[in-house]
């Protein structure tokens, strides 16, 4: 049996490469993906490993530039020839699931989330980048239309549908009428110590984009000035956030950080502050691992980690308000924080490979390969 590994881009190590790494270690394989950027991959796990790129790679500024290109992605990802492999494994959160393949083939996806701005996020993302009028916001809209049509007509290409949560099973089911087996993706659990001694401070970190919401989550903080929040994270809202901070001498922004300063502020908080919709959320899961409760909305992913009173607290709507009711509650509440830690260690990197290998292995079975 011969396996193949197909991923989006690898243009950096986030959350979806972390999946890529230990569906790699399970089935070593070719990886077929769009672009890779070397620069940001040395010294990671896939400097060395045989990656195939397509046409993208060889466009002007592709390596930064990327996304400029999404409407060439359906046709870039279908001119990969996949006929000498067996068994197809695609970690997709946008194109990577439509590779061609044949009926005697077997094709396999991880689906992190169908494409959040083509569907979910389609109106939010049309208002923030400015695209709801004008002659590029008309040629942004019709692109967007022709992505829809080709993630639903793809979705018939792949055999098996892996979910990240039961929050992206449903879209999955919604979108492309398609079940999906359930399992969560690895966190490295080994890397975060719990502490079970906490300093005077709530913590967050995220990259500092709109849907994150930290914006929020900042806001409501200068609006308790006896309470202290440490933020790590850098992105295109970094000057926004700054400005809702300018005379809370109770928030510090630290910009980016490495991970050991990120662990460092994980494990020593109070509370863990989380604003997002998230597909799963491994940040809260991290706190959890450090035996941090968490303060989390309560929709998307968190929804299935997350255990209301006993590894965090929930908040039900994106507005200050909100925030600063849960933060009360918190502090009424004491927590078991090495049942946080037993709690966090059911999402490790170990009990995926256990999960996924399993899964793969009874579809090889089941398809007679």
């Amino acid at each position: 049996m011969k396996t193949v590994i197909v991923h989006d881009w690898l243009v950096s190590v986030a959350g979806s490469e972390k999946v890529l790494k230990l569906m790699h270690e399970l089935y070593p394989s070719d990886i077929y993906t769009l672009l890779k950027n070397p620069k940001n991959l040395k010294n990671s796990f896939f400097e060395d490993k045989k990656i195939k790129t397509s046409f993208i790679q060889k466009m002007p500024f592709s390596k930064k530039l990327y996304q400029k290109y999404l409407m060439l992605f359906p046709f870039a990802i279908e001119q990969f020839d996949l006929s000498e492999y067996d068994v197809i494994l695609s970690s997709s959160h946008c194109v990577a699931k439509g590779v061609i393949t044949r009926f005697d083939q077997l094709h396999i996806c991880y689906c992190h989330t169908p494409m959040r701005y083509a569907w979910d996020l389609y109106f939010q993302y049309l208002h923030e980048s400015n695209l709801k009028k004008g002659i590029k916001g008309r040629l942004a809209q019709m692109i967007l239309h022709y992505l829809r049509i080709w993630d639903v007509t793809s979705a018939s290409r792949v055999d098996e549908f892996i979910a990240n949560s039961k929050f992206i099973a449903k879209r999955i089911k919604k979108l492309y009428n398609k079940e999906a087996k359930v399992i969560y993706p690895p966190v490295d659990i080994n890397f975060f110590d719990p502490c079970y001694k906490k300093d005077d401070f709530y913590f967050t970190a995220s990259r500092f984009v709109p849907y994150k919401k930290i914006d929020l989550i900042v806001e409501a903080f200068s609006k308790m000035p006896d309470k202290k929040l440490v933020v790590i994270g850098d992105g295109p809202d970094m000057k926004k956030i700054k400005s809702k901070v300018f005379k809370s001498k109770n928030i510090e922004i630290l910009g980016y950080q490495e991970d050991e300063i990120l662990k460092k502020y994980m494990k020593e908080a109070k509370a863990f502050v989380f604003a997002a919709i998230e597909d799963f959320g491994i940040l809260p899961i991290e706190a959890m691992a450090s035996a941090t409760p968490v303060i989390a909305l309560s929709k998307g992913g968190v929804n299935e980690t997350v255990i209301e009173d006993k590894t965090g607290i929930f908040f039900n709507e994106q507005t200050i308000e909100s925030i600063i009711e849960a933060v009360e509650r918190f502090e009424r509440k004491e927590f078991d924080l090495p049942f946080i830690r037993k709690h966090a260690e059911k999402f490790s990197e170990e009990r995926f490979k256990t999960e996924f290998n399993g899964y793969v292995n009874e579809k090889v079975k089941e398809y007679n390969f």
